[in-house]
């Protein structure tokens, strides 16, 4: 590590793990809820198994607790913990049914237990702020992303490369690894605004060809943008000095006239009456030879305009555009020192390079073979899907050369559970969860719907769903179906078009159920609608436990590592705009 500044103190393994028991006291008695598969909803009665309330009376208690209890406004949580009982697990579910009793006790549990109020992230100023203390950071140029990309990506890519830039900076690395790169957006965002030689890695040839084409279109709109900066700044330059020097010449023979009365003035005053002044005085000598050639002791104004604007231009990549009606003033202005400058930045610039890869990465996987001029680096990761992100740190760990890491994961349905049922006859040696010894040693698995949870369908998609599991299990004899069928619910224009869609979908006949005995179905189940929401509000309350528990998990893994100089957990985006949201951070100890 290239900087000796204190970071931010976060909590001890001690701590962490103190925090892990209590949210798997928690979800021990609340996960039935998120595991329980929405498909099977009115098929399997899940109402009735789980919940032992009205779906109103749950409805109308998680609005009033969601409204009363905000984030920003919530009650210390040691206090709410304390008075209401959630510790005492019996409050919230029966001690013999296990059916969930007390709806708003639940609620402030899961509040409780979500990354946003356990008190174990570093706040992202903080540590921007520290990691910012070098008098040498890398500014990068100012251009936003959003020029180049959507907004949501846009939003997730302007911050998240100004926080690698600052731990890079930090670290003292110029190379930067970019792990599940897709469309490259990041990738090329650091390579041109901050100069970084960066490698995407990514699984699928089809996105390393798009990210390929798609950096080369990018970095001709960057060129055709900087070129119409610097127009515009040229442009700017050269208004100011016309201006400048319109004004200057006024100015100039308003002193010169003012000079030249004033000695004039003195002449009479000193001379005799009726005897004219004498003209040949050496000062109003020079004042004629001044008005005669205004412009020769002007002040160099242009020179100063352009030493405040070429030091702009030179930290563009391009090759800046010399004025051609006034070379000789941009000449003047630029020192010898500048002009050095810019030719190291252009040549810089040149070397700077993003390089897509294709390969499908691994927890072993060797980044020598991949990467031929492999060095100290940083490993990043921007919503790297499933194992890929725990294999991200399990790669950190592994490799000297690797110095830091920011990694931001998502689709958590699709890790591998060292613990689920089913992929116990499994030969695979790495899981993505869990990885920490403390959870491993309890067993510990969420299981894929639970995993599922955080990233709910809307309620009516979901009805549509269970109503007909219930029609394929009477009509059809099929009592499981988790089949992956697509989109089928925003492509149909009523429940009718859905059926016969889903149906066609599974190759099952149509003509087996009619379109009486489907609107049936529908009009029995529309009564009990409420129920599928209140059970899908329940899920959406407990998502972010069921991710506090998985990125605790790898916090846990990394404060276990003895070469981790420090390690947290930061929250990055606006969840509104990008829901997974979290960075976990970690640098290496000197070596």
């Amino acid at each position: 590590m290239a900087a000796s500044c204190p970071l931010p103190d976060t909590p001890d393994l001690p701590t962490l793990r103190a925090k892990l028991q209590g949210l798997l006291q928690f979800l021990r008695e609340a996960l039935p809820i998120s595991s329980a598969h929405t498909v099977d909803f009115y098929t399997e009665s899940m109402w009735d198994q789980l919940i032992d309330l009205s779906p109103e009376t749950v409805l109308a208690t998680l609005r009033r607790t969601t409204a009363e209890v905000r984030p920003s406004e919530a009650r210390p949580l040691v206090e709410a913990e304390r008075e209401s009982g959630i510790s005492d697990f019996c409050k919230i579910f029966c001690e013999t049914s296990q059916k969930l009793v007390n709806v708003e006790v639940f609620a402030l549990a899961a509040q409780y237990y979500s990354l946003q109020n356990l008190g174990i992230c570093t706040p992202f100023e903080q540590l921007l702020t520290v990691l910012q203390r070098k008098q040498n950071q890398r500014i990068g140029e100012d251009v936003k992303p959003e020029h180049f990309m959507n907004m949501k990506k846009s939003h997730e890519v302007h911050i998240m490369s100004e926080l690698i830039n600052s731990i890079a900076d930090f670290c003292g690395v110029q190379q930067v690894i970019d792990l599940g790169s897709g469309k490259g957006y990041l990738s090329s965002f650091l390579s041109l605004k901050y100069g970084f030689s960066v490698y995407g890695i990514d699984s699928s040839d089809v996105n390393t060809r798009g990210a390929k084409e798609r950096n080369r279109k990018l970095t001709r709109q960057w060129r055709l943008y900087h070129t119409r900066s610097r127009s515009d700044v040229s442009g700017l330059a050269f208004k100011m000095t016309k201006e400048r020097k319109v004004q200057n010449e006024i100015e100039h023979k308003a002193n010169i006239e003012e000079e030249y009365n004033k000695n004039a003035l003195n002449q009479e005053e000193m001379s005799p009456p009726g005897i004219l002044p004498d003209f040949s005085d050496p000062v109003i000598s020079k004042i004629k030879k001044q008005m005669a050639n205004p412009h020769a002791q002007q002040p160099q104004e242009e020179n100063l305009c352009f030493e405040n604007v070429f030091p702009f231009i030179d930290v563009l990549p391009i090759e800046p555009v010399e004025p051609t009606s006034s070379s000789g003033i941009a000449n003047r202005g630029i020192s010898d020192a500048k002009k050095e400058r810019r030719k190291a930045s252009s040549k810089s610039s040149e070397s700077n390079i993003y390089s897509p890869l294709t390969s499908f990465i691994t927890a072993d996987s060797e980044l020598c073979d991949i990467i031929n001029d492999l060095e100290d680096c940083l490993m990043v990761g921007l919503h790297t899907c499933g194992d890929l992100a725990a294999n991200t740190l399990r790669i950190f760990t592994s490799k000297n050369e690797i110095k830091g890491v920011c990694s931001v994961g998502c689709c958590y349905h699709l890790l591998s559970e060292e613990f689920e049922k089913q992929l116990r006859e499994c030969t695979q040696e790495k899981w993505g969860f869990p990885m920490c010894q403390y959870l491993k040693e309890e067993r510990w698995c969420c299981g894929r719907n639970a995993r599922m949870s955080a990233c709910l369908l809307p309620t009516e998609s979901l009805f549509y769903r269970a109503v007909l599991q219930d029609i394929i299990k009477d009509c059809f004899g099929i009592t499981k179906c988790d089949q992956h069928v697509g989109k089928i619910y925003s492509k149909s224009s009523s429940f009718l078009d859905y059926v016969r869609k889903f149906l066609a979908k599974l190759g099952l006949d149509e003509h087996k159920v009619s379109e009486k005995i489907i609107m049936d179905y529908y009009e029995k189940y529309k009564l009990r609608v409420s129920e599928l929401e209140a059970f899908n509000m329940l899920k959406v309350v407990l998502a972010p436990c069921i991710e506090t528990l998985i990125l605790l998990d790898r916090l846990c893994y990394l404060k276990e590592q003895e070469d981790i100089a420090w390690c947290s957990l930061v929250k990055l985006f606006d969840p509104v705009t990008s829901p997974r949201c979290y960075a976990i951070i970690a640098l290496k100890k000197q070596q």
